[in-house]
């Protein structure tokens, strides 16, 4: 028997908790396992976190830009960790692969130094998946960290010369059929598409809009935390970091966060010109309320009321709170804008701000860029079409409507206008030029519709064409659906 004296055993140590990087797990786990959107699961967790003073300022930041790069760039960093992993990523835990994208975010993009972003995720792993995982995580991320972005991309993103799409696919972390549907609305050469897919990129700042007859821009600005709007004399931009709740008239409702394209579009169809009445105004797809509480302050100051439907009953009941305390009438109504509650004639103006991909707001919602697949297109556009007929028919003639999307892509945008006006059967229609009725807002276009991009404009790229009903119909009763509030 050797009488070597035993090494003592290292005694078993537990994982320091980090509740900066475990709140940010709990997000992207959330995000994946119930297809939440980060901008809804991430603020109430953030708040909570703060109230209870597991998190300050500071920190709140860092799990914010964890979440949000992860997100972001998470089709780049798949492909990193294809190469860093002895099996295909689709064998990987979820859970797991989870954790490799927040490490590979800290080595890739941010300053955290790289024995940092290693160490930190591995005692994340231990916490959240155990031991053994946590050393396949360390494993995996040692070999990440032996090259920076710069140097992974090279290795493997194809020249641009070779394959244009592929490239910028890899590069600036957009599904190449997102690269090539925004390339084809934007047309132009490489600038301009580098341009809009690294503005994408870009977490935007919070934009609000004080509601007419119930704030006003001067009280969003007076504490110094918001900045005036470029473009609509409605809006405010909040300080890098700043908190919608913190102002009295977000929290009253007297305001909301609204991004400043969504303000122009609804805007643009309460200035459009008219021939005739001006009394009876219709959101066609209300929810969650941001164009309905704007339109509704407008119509109040004109004295006309403002019908606002919306199909999910859910959605309804937001629309109905958010239009609680308008200075004039204003009606919810849950409704299916392809099977309307009303009949046609009954509106002066009509918006339908249709379902859509969403590929205009790639800034705030990073993860939709890889949750839409081109398949989505066709059952959307299908939608967005009849919902633009019933539109129509529910305008007078001499009544304007405006039709928006949260999406660039032609196939959603003018090939559904030009599809429902060369169908037209029962009512007429003509283009109004949208152009004028967004006063100061620089690259516009050839018009008559409207294309806004973020790289451009610093909003959303929203699309808005108006259309002016030009044919005779039936009128009617002005609604005969349930009203959710009055």
């Amino acid at each position: 028997m050797s009488s070597r004296p035993r090494r003592p055993a290292r005694p078993y140590r537990r994982p320091r908790r980090d509740p900066v990087r475990i709140l940010a797990f709990d997000a992207l786990r959330a995000v994946d396992e119930r297809d939440a959107y980060a901008n809804l699961v991430l603020p109430p967790m953030l708040a909570r976190a703060r109230s209870t003073g597991t998190l300050d300022a500071r920190d709140a930041a860092l799990a914010t830009e964890l979440v949000y790069g992860t997100l972001r760039r998470q089709g780049t960093y798949d492909a990193v960790l294809a190469e860093c992993v002895d099996r295909p990523l689709r064998e990987v835990d979820p859970p797991v692969l989870d954790v490799l994208s927040l490490g590979a975010h800290q080595l890739l993009a941010t300053r955290i130094p790289s024995h940092a972003a290693v160490s930190a995720t591995v005692e994340l792993a231990r916490c959240v998946l155990g031991d053994g995982r946590a050393k396949f995580v360390n494993a995996v991320l040692r070999r990440v960290a032996a090259h920076d972005l710069d140097g992974w991309l090279t290795r493997l993103a194809p020249p641009y010369d070779d394959d244009p799409e592929r490239h910028l696919s890899l590069v600036h972390a957009h599904p190449r059929w997102i690269v090539a549907a925004l390339w084809d609305a934007l047309g132009g050469g490489r600038e301009g598409i580098e341009s809009l897919l690294a503005a994408d990129n870009e977490r935007p700042r919070v934009t609000l809009a004080a509601r007419p007859g119930r704030s006003t821009v001067a009280e969003l600005l007076a504490d110094g935390r918001a900045d005036p709007g470029r473009w609509s004399p409605y809006a405010a931009r909040l300080a890098e970091g700043g908190e919608p709740g913190a102002l009295d008239a977000v929290r009253d409702g007297r305001a909301g966060v609204q991004d400043e394209g969504s303000q122009l579009v609804a805007l643009a169809l309460a200035n459009a010109p008219l021939t005739g009445g001006d009394t009876r105004w219709l959101d066609g797809c209300a929810g969650p309320g941001g164009k309905a509480a704007l339109l509704a302050g407008l119509a109040a100051e004109r004295g006309a009321t403002l019908l606002a439907a919306e199909k999910q009953p859910h959605r309804a009941r937001l629309v109905a709170r958010t239009l609680a305390g308008n200075p004039g009438p204003a009606h919810t109504v849950v409704a299916d804008g392809t099977r309307p509650a009303w009949r046609p004639g009954t509106f002066d103006r009509v918006l339908v701000d249709v379902p859509c991909t969403g590929l205009g707001a790639l800034r705030r919602r990073p993860e939709a860029r890889w949750r839409r697949g081109p398949e989505d297109i066709d059952r959307l556009t299908s939608v967005q079409r009849e919902l633009l007929r019933g539109a129509l028919r529910a305008v007078r003639p001499g009544g304007v409507v405006g039709y928006a999307t949260c999406s660039p892509h032609l196939a959603e945008t003018r090939l559904v206008v030009a599809d429902v006006l060369k169908g037209l059967t029962d009512t007429g229609a003509e283009w109004v030029d949208a152009r004028p009725l967004l006063p100061g807002v620089p690259d516009l276009g050839e018009g008559p519709d409207v294309q806004l991009w973020p790289h451009l404009h610093g909003t959303d790229a929203m699309y808005l064409a108006l259309l002016r009903r030009t044919r005779q119909g039936a009128g009617g009763p002005f609604c005969r659906a349930d009203m959710l509030n009055t």
